[in-house]
């Protein structure tokens, strides 16, 4: 894929980019190593400072940043403002809380009489450059939840971004600098995925951060594990929607919308596989589908439009050889279906579609569906909800919706994900952990877990 702009609402192509020679990636990895000796030993409040000093010219930005992001990939506007608000509001999370996550541990006294010490401290150090491979579909949030973090824990970053949003790249690296970071502290590097390899392979590269598709996770984390570098890996998700007869249907089926078609459906964790009781199934239905039908679609600049275009043709076009492949194998299309064909939306649209009558041969109950597709399921009970929920490669977050406080105990007990939300939209949010299990990934962003991936947990023992 060459490095380039291309708005997706009409396939324009608005700017190409030279990658980045051998020569400037070498000075950017010489200044990385040299930032870090001296930006790990400054403080917390300085750090603080410049997180904050971001975080109001992100707020001062935020217009422009917007139309960057629905520019770039095509988000609707509304939300592109959105995504800049919670940035600038996680950058001053962590500017706030970084100190006190990672102070320092006293372990229990009599552990420490145990070892003859008259003093243990469990301290957290940086590790030093860390590179992050990051993917367009929330350009700007997907690398704040790793800088954030990983800036205020003193370590520097290295950002390769995806190749479809140059210009939010190249935006991020200079609002860092325009803080007042130090120039070497967050650096963009305009490279081709062929190029990761070599850099994490780099022994002054320590670390990786991962958010992206199961074989970019597979290769990053292949190369670092034969480096022995520690990497975090927030790969696809196929998020189940559990609907249990005690739920207030209306609400769950408003909401369910809204979770299978924000960022026009292009979300890991947006839910996707909607698996409902037989009690309440067709009243569920009924109300889902009426709720996807009434979605508008059209030009993501507009301010009423709800789905705007996916970010790729590519996309576009993988995204209807699932529905296709489903609706071959026998699915029934209770709405969409077929890609969009409208003269005033040139672009690469695909219309909000509800499918039903899956069955576990058809690549979509597999694959995640990167787009406004959701498929519907009948369960016959609680226990077979459970089955069909983790019945997926994936493990990423998961919703129920119920009443009972038993279903509650059962979901949180045996949900094979990262998160369970119950009555709820699936969120992430500074305070708490992100991440999954099985192929969606390891380990954890956000909150203090994520803060503390990317620090060497270091004992200091002192003797009697």
């Amino acid at each position: 894929m060459p490095i380039a702009t291309v708005n997706p609402a009409n396939g324009e192509t608005l700017k190409t980019y030279e990658a980045m020679g051998e020569e400037e990636l070498e000075r950017r990895l010489q200044l990385a190593e040299a930032t870090f000796r001296t930006y790990r030993t400054s403080t917390f409040a300085e750090r603080a400072g410049l997180l904050h000093r971001a975080a109001d010219l992100l707020d001062e930005d935020v217009q422009d940043a917007a139309r960057m992001l629905t520019t770039e990939m095509g988000k609707p506007i509304r939300q592109a403002r959105a995504e800049v608000t919670k940035c600038a509001k996680a950058m001053r999370w962590y500017a706030d809380h970084a100190e006190a996550l990672l102070a320092d541990e006293e372990p229990a006294e009599s552990d420490v009489r145990d070892t003859g010490a008259s003093r243990v401290r469990v301290r957290y150090r940086p590790l030093g450059p860390v590179l992050a491979v990051m993917p367009w579909n929330f350009p700007l949030w997907q690398v704040i939840r790793f800088a954030a973090p990983a800036l205020m824990a003193g370590n520097v970053g290295l950002l390769k971004h995806a190749s479809n949003v140059p210009r939010t790249a190249l935006y991020l690296e200079d609002l860092f600098h325009r803080a007042g970071c130090p120039e070497g502290c967050f650096q963009t590097l305009l490279i081709g995925s062929a190029q990761v390899d070599e850099i994490l392979r780099d022994d002054r590269v320590k670390a990786a951060t991962l958010t992206g598709s199961e074989p970019a996770g597979r290769a990053v984390a292949s190369t670092a594990g034969e480096m022995i570098k520690k990497t975090v890996l927030e790969l696809g998700g196929s998020d189940p929607y559990v609907v249990l007869p005690s739920a207030d249907l209306d609400r769950a089926a408003q909401i369910a919308v809204t979770a299978r078609v924000q960022n026009n459906g292009q979300s890991c964790i947006a839910a996707k596989r909607f698996i409902v009781h037989t009690d309440v199934y067709d009243a569920f239905a009924e109300r889902f589908v009426a709720g996807m039908k009434a979605l508008r679609v059209g030009d993501p600049m507009d301010e009423e439009t709800d789905v705007g275009p996916l970010a790729s043709e590519q996309g576009r076009d993988d995204l209807e050889e699932l529905v296709d492949d489903a609706l071959r194998s026998g699915a029934t299309a209770l709405c969409g279906g077929h890609r969009l064909r409208r003269p005033e939306l040139p672009g690469w649209y695909y219309p909000p579609t509800v499918l039903a009558g899956i069955t576990r041969e058809m690549r979509i109950h597999r694959e995640e569906a990167f787009g406004p597709v959701a498929t519907l399921y009948r369960a016959g009970d609680v226990d077979e909800a459970v089955l069909i929920a983790n019945d997926s490669p994936f493990g990423l977050s998961s919703n129920v919706w119920t009443r009972e406080e038993a279903d509650v105990d059962r979901f949180a007990r045996d949900m094979e994900a990262g998160s369970v939300f119950v009555n709820g939209m699936t969120a992430s949010h500074p305070a708490f952990p992100f991440g999954g299990v099985k192929r969606s990934g390891y380990g954890r962003e956000l909150s203090g877990h994520g803060i503390r991936e990317f620090c060497n947990i270091t004992t200091v023992w002192h003797g009697a």
